[in-house]
Protein backbone atom coordinates (compact mmCIF):
# COMPACT_ATOMS: atom_id res chain seq x y z
CA UNK A 1 0.00 0.00 0.00
CA UNK A 2 2.78 2.72 0.44
CA UNK A 3 5.94 2.84 -1.20
CA UNK A 4 9.47 4.19 -0.01
CA UNK A 5 8.75 6.96 -2.19
CA UNK A 6 5.26 7.59 -0.81
CA UNK A 7 6.87 7.47 2.51
CA UNK A 8 10.00 9.56 1.85
CA UNK A 9 8.04 12.39 0.52
CA UNK A 10 5.60 12.73 3.13
CA UNK A 11 8.76 12.22 5.67
CA UNK A 12 10.36 15.25 4.12
CA UNK A 13 7.42 17.53 3.63
CA UNK A 14 7.03 16.80 7.71
CA UNK A 15 10.77 17.75 8.44
CA UNK A 16 10.28 21.15 6.26
CA UNK A 17 7.37 21.88 7.89
CA UNK A 18 8.42 21.74 11.21
CA UNK A 19 11.65 23.31 10.79
CA UNK A 20 14.02 20.42 10.40
CA UNK A 21 17.14 20.49 8.18
CA UNK A 22 16.44 19.04 5.06
CA UNK A 23 18.76 15.07 4.95
CA UNK A 24 19.27 12.23 2.97
CA UNK A 25 17.04 9.58 4.17
CA UNK A 26 17.33 5.59 3.15
CA UNK A 27 14.73 3.03 3.39
CA UNK A 28 15.63 -0.67 3.20
CA UNK A 29 12.13 -2.01 3.72
CA UNK A 30 8.03 -0.81 4.13
CA UNK A 31 6.04 -3.24 5.60
CA UNK A 32 2.47 -2.75 6.69
CA UNK A 33 -0.35 -4.87 8.41
CA UNK A 34 -3.85 -4.33 10.30
CA UNK A 35 -2.97 -1.00 10.18
CA UNK A 36 0.66 -0.49 11.33
CA UNK A 37 3.20 0.22 9.42
CA UNK A 38 7.10 -0.61 10.19
CA UNK A 39 9.88 1.27 7.77
CA UNK A 40 12.98 -0.54 7.85
CA UNK A 41 15.64 1.79 7.22
CA UNK A 42 19.32 1.39 6.16
CA UNK A 43 20.82 2.59 9.58
CA UNK A 44 20.08 4.55 12.88
CA UNK A 45 20.76 8.02 11.56
CA UNK A 46 18.24 7.13 8.87
CA UNK A 47 16.04 5.75 11.58
CA UNK A 48 16.53 9.17 14.07
CA UNK A 49 15.65 11.59 10.56
CA UNK A 50 12.93 9.79 10.10
CA UNK A 51 11.44 9.93 14.03
CA UNK A 52 12.71 13.96 14.29
CA UNK A 53 13.54 15.09 17.47
CA UNK A 54 11.05 14.83 20.08
CA UNK A 55 9.42 11.95 17.62
CA UNK A 56 7.71 14.84 15.75
CA UNK A 57 7.97 13.65 12.65
CA UNK A 58 6.84 10.33 13.34
CA UNK A 59 4.00 11.51 15.30
CA UNK A 60 2.90 13.39 12.68
CA UNK A 61 3.33 10.96 9.79
CA UNK A 62 1.71 8.65 12.24
CA UNK A 63 -1.55 11.61 12.19
CA UNK A 64 -1.19 12.38 8.54
CA UNK A 65 -1.88 8.52 7.33
CA UNK A 66 -4.67 7.81 9.67
CA UNK A 67 -2.21 4.46 11.53
CA UNK A 68 -2.58 2.88 14.67
CA UNK A 69 0.69 2.85 14.74
CA UNK A 70 4.69 3.60 13.27
CA UNK A 71 7.41 1.75 14.20
CA UNK A 72 10.53 2.92 12.64
CA UNK A 73 13.71 0.32 12.80
CA UNK A 74 17.18 -0.14 11.15
CA UNK A 75 18.29 -2.83 9.24
CA UNK A 76 21.16 -3.19 11.08
CA UNK A 77 19.39 -3.81 14.41
CA UNK A 78 17.12 -6.34 12.73
CA UNK A 79 20.86 -8.23 11.49
CA UNK A 80 21.95 -8.38 14.88
CA UNK A 81 18.91 -9.76 16.33
CA UNK A 82 18.74 -12.57 13.67
CA UNK A 83 21.89 -13.76 14.07
CA UNK A 84 21.41 -13.88 17.85
CA UNK A 85 18.11 -15.54 17.68
CA UNK A 86 19.68 -18.26 15.27
CA UNK A 87 22.48 -18.53 17.68
CA UNK A 88 19.46 -19.17 20.47
CA UNK A 89 17.80 -21.72 17.97
CA UNK A 90 21.57 -23.69 17.85
CA UNK A 91 21.58 -23.95 21.46
CA UNK A 92 18.22 -24.62 22.40
CA UNK A 93 17.95 -27.57 20.15
CA UNK A 94 21.13 -28.99 20.83
CA UNK A 95 19.65 -29.34 24.83
CA UNK A 96 19.58 -32.72 25.88
CA UNK A 97 16.24 -32.58 27.66
CA UNK A 98 12.77 -33.74 26.78
CA UNK A 99 10.89 -30.74 27.56
CA UNK A 100 7.56 -29.22 25.93
CA UNK A 101 8.30 -25.90 26.86
CA UNK A 102 11.69 -26.05 24.71
CA UNK A 103 10.03 -27.45 21.77
CA UNK A 104 7.89 -24.42 21.89
CA UNK A 105 10.13 -21.90 22.54
CA UNK A 106 12.44 -23.56 19.43
CA UNK A 107 9.27 -23.39 17.23
CA UNK A 108 8.44 -19.40 18.67
CA UNK A 109 12.39 -18.74 18.19
CA UNK A 110 11.80 -19.93 14.25
CA UNK A 111 8.89 -18.23 14.10
CA UNK A 112 10.30 -14.99 15.01
CA UNK A 113 13.26 -15.27 12.59
CA UNK A 114 10.61 -16.04 9.71
CA UNK A 115 8.73 -12.79 11.24
CA UNK A 116 11.39 -10.45 12.31
CA UNK A 117 10.25 -7.06 11.26
CA UNK A 118 6.77 -7.57 12.23
CA UNK A 119 6.53 -9.86 14.98
CA UNK A 120 4.39 -9.28 18.17
CA UNK A 121 3.69 -11.31 20.55
CA UNK A 122 0.02 -10.87 21.18
CA UNK A 123 -0.67 -11.64 17.74
CA UNK A 124 1.58 -14.63 18.07
CA UNK A 125 0.19 -16.30 21.07
CA UNK A 126 -3.64 -15.35 19.45
CA UNK A 127 -3.37 -16.84 16.45
CA UNK A 128 -0.94 -20.21 18.39
CA UNK A 129 -2.17 -22.77 20.82
CA UNK A 130 0.80 -24.72 22.51
CA UNK A 131 0.30 -27.94 24.57
CA UNK A 132 1.42 -27.84 27.88
CA UNK A 133 3.89 -30.04 29.74
CA UNK A 134 1.63 -32.53 32.01
CA UNK A 135 4.39 -32.18 34.70
CA UNK A 136 5.97 -29.37 36.02
CA UNK A 137 8.92 -28.27 33.77
CA UNK A 138 10.37 -25.13 34.98
CA UNK A 139 10.28 -23.17 38.23
CA UNK A 140 10.60 -18.90 37.45
CA UNK A 141 11.81 -16.21 39.47
CA UNK A 142 9.33 -13.78 40.32
CA UNK A 143 9.54 -10.28 41.69
CA UNK A 144 6.74 -8.66 40.34
CA UNK A 145 8.66 -6.32 38.21
CA UNK A 146 8.10 -6.27 34.01
CA UNK A 147 10.94 -8.45 33.13
CA UNK A 148 10.16 -11.41 35.56
CA UNK A 149 6.43 -10.86 35.08
CA UNK A 150 7.12 -11.44 31.18
CA UNK A 151 9.22 -14.26 32.12
CA UNK A 152 6.48 -16.03 33.72
CA UNK A 153 3.48 -15.15 31.61
CA UNK A 154 6.06 -16.14 28.25
CA UNK A 155 6.40 -19.75 30.18
CA UNK A 156 3.19 -20.23 30.65
CA UNK A 157 2.44 -19.95 27.07
CA UNK A 158 4.81 -22.18 25.68
CA UNK A 159 3.18 -25.11 28.04
CA UNK A 160 6.42 -25.26 30.64
CA UNK A 161 3.86 -25.71 33.22
CA UNK A 162 5.53 -23.12 35.10
CA UNK A 163 5.48 -22.49 39.31
CA UNK A 164 6.34 -19.38 40.06
CA UNK A 165 8.93 -18.40 43.24
CA UNK A 166 9.12 -15.27 44.94
CA UNK A 167 12.08 -14.38 47.32
CA UNK A 168 10.68 -12.16 49.99
CA UNK A 169 13.90 -10.36 51.71
CA UNK A 170 11.68 -7.48 53.04
CA UNK A 171 9.47 -4.13 52.03
CA UNK A 172 12.69 -2.19 51.17
CA UNK A 173 13.89 -5.00 48.29
CA UNK A 174 10.17 -6.51 47.65
CA UNK A 175 7.38 -3.57 47.89
CA UNK A 176 4.10 -4.07 48.55
CA UNK A 177 3.01 -2.85 45.37
CA UNK A 178 5.01 -5.62 43.80
CA UNK A 179 3.33 -8.63 45.83
CA UNK A 180 0.05 -6.95 44.51
CA UNK A 181 1.43 -7.34 40.76
CA UNK A 182 2.06 -10.96 41.86
CA UNK A 183 -0.87 -11.71 43.00
CA UNK A 184 -3.00 -10.21 40.48
CA UNK A 185 -0.45 -11.90 37.81
CA UNK A 186 -0.50 -15.84 39.17
CA UNK A 187 -4.72 -15.82 39.61
CA UNK A 188 -4.83 -14.62 36.02
CA UNK A 189 -2.30 -17.25 34.66
CA UNK A 190 -3.56 -19.76 36.98
CA UNK A 191 -0.03 -21.27 38.09
CA UNK A 192 1.09 -22.42 41.65
CA UNK A 193 3.10 -20.04 43.44
CA UNK A 194 5.30 -19.94 46.54
CA UNK A 195 7.16 -17.42 49.05
CA UNK A 196 10.47 -18.10 50.76
CA UNK A 197 11.32 -16.01 53.39
CA UNK A 198 14.83 -14.88 53.34
CA UNK A 199 16.93 -12.48 55.74
CA UNK A 200 19.23 -10.23 53.44
CA UNK A 201 20.49 -7.70 56.29
CA UNK A 202 23.81 -8.63 55.71
CA UNK A 203 23.33 -7.60 51.97
CA UNK A 204 21.22 -4.46 53.46
CA UNK A 205 24.28 -3.58 56.13
CA UNK A 206 26.56 -3.97 53.48
CA UNK A 207 25.00 -1.82 50.86
CA UNK A 208 24.66 0.92 53.68
CA UNK A 209 29.03 1.26 53.98
CA UNK A 210 28.82 2.36 50.03
CA UNK A 211 31.42 -0.29 49.28
CA UNK A 212 28.86 -2.51 47.75
CA UNK A 213 26.49 -2.20 45.27
CA UNK A 214 23.38 -4.54 46.12
CA UNK A 215 22.18 -5.70 42.97
CA UNK A 216 25.10 -8.18 42.63
CA UNK A 217 24.82 -10.16 45.85
CA UNK A 218 21.62 -9.81 45.41
CA UNK A 219 21.14 -11.16 42.36
CA UNK A 220 22.92 -14.05 43.42
CA UNK A 221 21.76 -14.81 46.81
CA UNK A 222 18.02 -14.88 45.38
CA UNK A 223 19.72 -17.21 42.10
CA UNK A 224 21.07 -19.45 44.79
CA UNK A 225 17.59 -19.84 46.84
CA UNK A 226 15.40 -20.18 43.23
CA UNK A 227 18.12 -23.08 42.27
CA UNK A 228 17.76 -24.64 45.40
CA UNK A 229 13.79 -24.59 45.26
CA UNK A 230 14.49 -26.35 42.08
CA UNK A 231 16.60 -29.20 42.84
CA UNK A 232 14.72 -29.53 46.44
CA UNK A 233 11.22 -29.92 44.02
CA UNK A 234 12.96 -32.10 40.94
CA UNK A 235 11.96 -29.00 38.78
CA UNK A 236 14.72 -29.35 35.66
CA UNK A 237 14.68 -25.89 34.27
CA UNK A 238 15.10 -22.36 36.46
CA UNK A 239 13.70 -19.30 34.63
CA UNK A 240 15.26 -15.98 34.87
CA UNK A 241 14.17 -12.49 33.31
CA UNK A 242 17.84 -11.67 32.35
CA UNK A 243 17.90 -9.99 28.78
CA UNK A 244 21.70 -9.64 28.28
CA UNK A 245 22.65 -13.60 27.99
CA UNK A 246 21.63 -13.95 24.60
CA UNK A 247 22.30 -16.39 22.17
CA UNK A 248 24.65 -19.09 22.86
CA UNK A 249 24.46 -18.20 27.03
CA UNK A 250 20.66 -18.05 26.54
CA UNK A 251 20.46 -21.36 28.37
CA UNK A 252 23.03 -22.87 30.49
CA UNK A 253 23.45 -26.59 32.10
CA UNK A 254 24.24 -25.28 36.07
CA UNK A 255 25.46 -28.02 39.05
CA UNK A 256 22.85 -31.02 39.73
CA UNK A 257 21.66 -31.07 36.50
CA UNK A 258 19.65 -28.01 36.53
CA UNK A 259 19.05 -25.43 33.38
CA UNK A 260 19.18 -22.12 33.67
CA UNK A 261 17.07 -20.40 31.09
CA UNK A 262 16.89 -16.84 30.55
CA UNK A 263 13.75 -16.55 28.69
CA UNK A 264 13.61 -12.98 27.62
CA UNK A 265 17.43 -13.32 25.85
CA UNK A 266 16.75 -16.37 24.41
CA UNK A 267 13.95 -14.52 22.44
CA UNK A 268 16.55 -11.64 21.62
CA UNK A 269 13.46 -9.31 22.93
CA UNK A 270 13.34 -5.08 23.82
CA UNK A 271 11.94 -3.54 26.57
CA UNK A 272 9.14 -2.39 24.41
CA UNK A 273 7.91 -5.90 23.65
CA UNK A 274 7.95 -7.03 26.88
CA UNK A 275 5.58 -3.76 27.84
CA UNK A 276 3.26 -4.79 24.54
CA UNK A 277 3.13 -8.07 26.12
CA UNK A 278 2.34 -7.53 30.11
CA UNK A 279 0.04 -4.66 29.28
CA UNK A 280 -3.17 -7.21 29.18
CA UNK A 281 -2.75 -8.01 33.06
CA UNK A 282 -3.43 -5.30 34.53
CA UNK A 283 0.13 -4.91 36.37
CA UNK A 284 1.23 -1.59 37.59
CA UNK A 285 4.08 -0.44 35.88
CA UNK A 286 6.73 1.87 38.00
CA UNK A 287 9.31 4.69 36.20
CA UNK A 288 13.01 3.94 37.24
CA UNK A 289 14.00 1.00 39.07
CA UNK A 290 11.70 -0.33 41.30
CA UNK A 291 14.13 -1.43 44.40
CA UNK A 292 13.58 0.64 47.21
CA UNK A 293 16.97 -0.12 48.58
CA UNK A 294 18.68 0.52 45.02
CA UNK A 295 17.08 3.96 45.47
CA UNK A 296 18.26 4.79 49.30
CA UNK A 297 21.90 3.99 47.80
CA UNK A 298 21.94 6.11 44.96
CA UNK A 299 21.01 8.61 47.55
CA UNK A 300 23.46 8.22 50.12
CA UNK A 301 26.08 7.10 48.21
CA UNK A 302 25.83 8.99 44.94
CA UNK A 303 29.06 7.50 43.30
CA UNK A 304 26.74 3.99 43.24
CA UNK A 305 25.09 5.28 40.69
CA UNK A 306 27.71 4.86 38.25
CA UNK A 307 27.41 0.73 38.69
CA UNK A 308 23.80 0.90 38.29
CA UNK A 309 24.27 3.08 34.89
CA UNK A 310 26.75 0.58 33.60
CA UNK A 311 23.82 -1.87 33.66
CA UNK A 312 21.88 0.14 31.64
CA UNK A 313 24.78 0.80 29.19
CA UNK A 314 25.14 -2.97 28.73
CA UNK A 315 21.18 -3.56 28.09
CA UNK A 316 21.65 -0.57 25.67
CA UNK A 317 24.44 -1.74 23.31
CA UNK A 318 22.31 -5.34 23.45
CA UNK A 319 19.60 -3.65 21.93
CA UNK A 320 17.41 -4.32 25.01
CA UNK A 321 17.03 -1.03 25.56
CA UNK A 322 16.16 2.12 22.78
CA UNK A 323 18.55 4.81 24.10
CA UNK A 324 15.59 7.21 25.16
CA UNK A 325 14.51 4.44 27.27
CA UNK A 326 18.06 4.11 28.62
CA UNK A 327 17.99 8.41 29.01
CA UNK A 328 15.05 8.17 31.22
CA UNK A 329 16.35 5.05 33.81
CA UNK A 330 19.44 7.44 34.22
CA UNK A 331 17.59 10.60 34.97
CA UNK A 332 15.17 8.75 37.49
CA UNK A 333 18.58 8.96 39.65
CA UNK A 334 18.46 12.45 39.47
CA UNK A 335 15.00 12.95 40.86
CA UNK A 336 15.79 10.97 44.15
CA UNK A 337 16.17 13.37 47.12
Amino acid sequence: MYTKEFILNEVNAIRAEIGHDEVNIFIEEIYFEDNELWIITEDRPDKSAIIGKGGWVVGKLKEKLGLDSIHVESYGDFLNKKYKLKLSKKTVHNIDLDSVGLKNLERTIDYKLENIYSFNFDKYFGENEFDESSKIEAVVALSGGVDSSFSLILAKKLGFNPVAVTVDSGTIILPNQFKKNIKVLIESLEVKHEYIEADYSDIIGESFTGNVHPCGRCSKNTGQLVKQYAKDNEIPIIIFGDMLATGSQCINLQEDSLYRLNLPASLSVGKQEIKSLIRNYDLQTFKGFGCPLLYEVHKKFPHMRKFSIQRILRETRSGALEPGEALDLIWSFNKVK
